[in-house]
């Protein structure tokens, strides 16, 4: 009898990745926005956006996350990014003594 006639040396245990939650990942979110306000431009902003989206997207592609999954953890970090971007603007105006009276 060979190794091959057995099944349990060919058995391998189902693998499945779980990705920490690209919107918990709170410093990398909180850069991502500072950086983003620091902009000169909606361009400048836009094209680093571009680098932060494509930087996301081959660190899911080395861990095997199915395309569909990858949009939907892209899309959760984004977000995170808009409402720290609106937190920290409205901190920046409070700071500064600014807003409507």
């Amino acid at each position: 009898m060979s190794s091959s006639d057995l099944p349990l040396f060919t058995w391998h245990q189902p693998v499945q990745i779980i990705v920490f939650p690209m919107d918990k990942r709170i410093g990398r979110i909180r850069e991502v926005a500072s950086k983003l306000l620091d902009k000169p431009s909606a361009r400048a902003a836009e094209h680093y956006r571009n680098q932060v989206s494509e930087s996301l997207d081959r660190s899911l592609d080395r861990v095997g996350i199915a395309p569909a999954d990858k949009q939907e953890h892209v899309s959760a970090f984004w977000n995170a990014v808009q409402s720290e971007t609106t937190r920290m603007a409205y901190e920046g105006t409070r700071q500064n003594g600014g807003g409507a009276a």
